[in-house]
């Protein structure tokens, strides 16, 4: 397997402090750069369907909530990490575009539930696929069994920093 750039930084700083173990600087300096990587792959794959990535999570959330796929503004906002006013952003981009609707919560007179329109169930529809197909093609370079490890992996260092957070 060819050396990436991080090989060559580690290996540096080898060189410069043997004594040192930086190996945590191998996983922590490819993870940001595979993030760029990820982001601009799944953001082209998006832009086919003149969606963002935040604006996908939005549809997809609500699609996936299952019939009548709606949520509560603050169920979106729960589900996302993401501030209030990003949420608010992209809901008003959203449902300019027609993708969704704001409607009144028959449950509570003051509430306002975010509901998917036609226009927005066919473009997450197409989207979700075309997403999914990007996201095997990405990773096709991995063995099933590498991915499952890295799946668990993952998993297991991203439940670990979240409870830190808590």
């Amino acid at each position: 397997m060819a050396d990436d750039l991080v090989d060559k930084i580690l290996a540096q700083w080898q060189k410069e402090r043997p004594q040192l173990d930086a190996s945590p600087m191998g996983i922590l300096g490819r993870t940001p750069r595979l993030a760029k990587h990820l982001t601009r792959e799944i953001s082209q794959t998006l832009a086919k369907f003149a969606l963002n990535p935040g604006e996908f999570d939005v549809l997809a959330t609500l699609r996936r909530s299952g019939k009548p796929y709606q949520l509560s503004p603050t169920e979106l906002y729960n589900s996302m990490m993401v501030t209030s006013g990003t949420m608010t952003h992209r809901l008003d981009g959203l449902e300019k575009a027609e993708l969704v609707e704001r409607i009144r919560d028959p449950s509570d007179r003051r509430g306002t539930l975010i509901h998917l329109t036609d226009k927005g169930f066919n473009l997450i529809e197409k989207a979700v696929e075309a997403h999914v197909e990007n996201g095997h093609h990405i990773l096709s370079v991995l063995e099933d069994s590498e991915l499952e490890t890295l799946n668990m992996l993952l998993r297991k260092l991203l439940i670990s920093l979240e409870e830190r957070k808590l």
